[in-house]
């Protein structure tokens, strides 16, 4: 499963990249307006950080305004994937700007019927929100598991993208279940090391190191 994290911050971007774990990124309008950074300048530092997609949503609602969107972020960077929600407009966006050699992560996805759609216009990426469907009582991992056959079912390339991850949890069942990318914050994908047994391991091996006066090394 690849790992993208959901940020617009550059300095948590960079420290993750330095790990060589991270596949790519997304950032909606949300997070560009946390970070407090111009769009482009922010988006095109961010692309030049990471070697794989990094999502740069629309804000536009209808077709026309999308395309006109998309055309402006996507000379940002060759890896621009272009984020669009899942509406009717925004699948016919979607259609146009596949057709046409781009990549689209579709936003938005509340549900296995969404999915099917978003995949039958050819998205590259299809983002179920699963913390959100959490928040209402809903089982956000059942939806990638719907998905997961669905698109198994008929071939389709379309990869699910888990968004709206709250914790390792997610990110364990999302791998479980065959989801093709989960979109992370970076608290998120630094817990994934955490565990106190290793940490506990680590202490007690480096005591008896110690004891033995050794160094490996100058």
């Amino acid at each position: 499963m690849k790992f993208f994290v959901d940020t617009a911050e550059t300095r948590e971007i960079r420290e993750l990249a330095e790990l060589g774990l991270l596949d790519g990124v997304t950032t909606n309008p949300s997070l560009i307006m946390k970070a407090g950074r111009d769009i482009f300048e922010v988006t095109k530092e961010i692309c030049d950080l990471v070697d794989g997609p990094v999502s740069a949503e629309v804000t536009a609602t209808d077709f026309d305004g999308m395309m006109k969107e998309a055309a402006i972020l996507a000379k940002i960077a060759s890896n621009i994937c272009i984020k669009v929600p899942l509406t009717p407009d925004g699948l016919k966006a979607c259609k146009a700007l596949t057709d046409g050699g781009q990549m689209v992560n579709v936003t938005l996805c509340f549900s296995a019927n969404q999915a099917l759609l978003a995949a039958k216009a050819g998205a590259s990426f299809i983002s179920p929100f699963v913390g959100r469907l959490d928040d209402i009582s809903n089982d956000g991992m059942e939806l990638i598991s719907e998905i997961r056959t669905i698109y198994d079912n008929y071939g389709f390339e379309t990869e699910i993208l888990v968004a709206s991850v709250r914790g390792v949890n997610h990110v364990k069942q999302a791998a479980l279940i065959g989801a093709d990318v989960a979109t992370v914050p970076p608290a998120v994908l630094w817990a994934l090391f955490k565990h106190p047994l290793t940490d506990k391991g680590l202490e007690a091996f480096l005591a008896d190191w110690a004891k033995t006066g050794q160094k490996i090394g100058a």
